[in-house]
């Protein structure tokens, strides 16, 4: 498993990462879509500057549900975590709507004639926005399955959002250029939509984590499996497992000779924990409970 040491720099380096290229595109799109004459444009640099705030409270929230355990926590910070990336759900939805209504607000106004072409200039800048930030989402991606985070796994969809986003900046664009001027604002409606989405699942991924959510079947699957694997074990009678935060929660029962001493049913307990501790690097713990086995023909 990843040490908190680690886990700490390998955040704080791929944050710091996505707030200097955020930072960067955010004043590049803000400065092509004011010199470009492009609505879509210049929402698409809000919801850039948004990554901006959205990687500061990953920042916090990564560094928060790190923390140890203490007197008035005895079972950690992690779902600290869960409620950084619904602050950061919250802050994208805000964008999209605002998005929104700018668009819808352009295109009912039916003056569509006065509405100015494109320029180049934020042809150009969407495109680079296009690539830049597709990077960014592996690469956010790649941290965040390494250290198991939600509000970096949320960061990473941001990151791609903001790509789809600027896919349909250039697209209005660049049909504002071949002559259909409102195109550029119904990009910005759609930009909107592709935010909302990302701001939904980040959100219900969040709560699922609150409110202790098991485990897939798959997992739990496995968990029953590594444990009839173990010498001694004659069956599983019950599993039990709950999401907290970015970890794990297991309650097992396994069923043992009954006829064994309590030192032996004890190792047998201390095996399947563990066990299953080193094999599921998100459990934080692992709670055995050992059932006598039921001889045949007993109900």
């Amino acid at each position: 498993m990843i040490k908190e040491q680690e886990k700490q720099r390998l955040a704080m380096r791929v944050s710091m990462v996505s707030i200097v290229v955020n930072l960067l595109l955010s004043v590049g799109k803000l400065l092509a879509g004011i010199l470009g004459r492009s609505g879509a444009m210049v929402s698409d640099a809000v919801h850039s500057a948004s990554d901006v705030f959205s990687t500061i409270i990953v920042i916090i929230g990564v560094r928060m549900s790190g923390k140890q355990s203490d007197t008035n926590h005895p079972y950690g910070h992690e779902r600290l975590e869960c409620v950084a990336s619904i602050i950061l759900a919250t802050i994208l939805m805000a964008t999209g709507i605002g998005i929104l209504l700018g668009g819808l607000r352009t295109i009912f106004s039916g003056s569509w004639e006065k509405l100015e072409i494109p320029g180049l200039m934020a042809l150009v800048a969407a495109v680079l926005s296009v690539a830049v930030k597709e990077w960014m989402y592996w690469y956010t991606r790649a941290a965040a399955k390494k250290l198991n985070s939600g509000a970096m796994m949320a960061d990473a969809w941001h990151h791609r959002s903001d790509s789809l986003s600027s896919i349909g900046a250039f697209i209005g664009i660049a049909g504002s250029r071949m002559g259909f001027l409102v195109l550029d604002s119904v990009a910005s409606v759609v930009i909107s939509f592709f935010i909302g989405k990302a701001a939904y699942e980040i959100f219900m991924d969040a709560v699922d984590k609150m409110v202790d959510k098991a485990c897939d079947k798959e997992t739990e699957q496995k968990i029953k499996e590594l444990a009839l694997g173990q010498s001694g074990v004659l069956g599983v009678d019950h599993l039990q497992t709950r999401l907290f935060g970015a970890r794990m929660y297991v309650d097992i029962e396994i069923a043992a000779d009954g006829k064994q001493t309590l030192y032996e049913t004890h190792e047998i307990a201390e095996k399947v924990h563990d066990e299953i501790e080193a094999h599921f690097q998100e459990v934080k713990h692992c709670m055995v409970h050992v059932n006598p086995a039921k001889e045949k023909g007993t109900k």
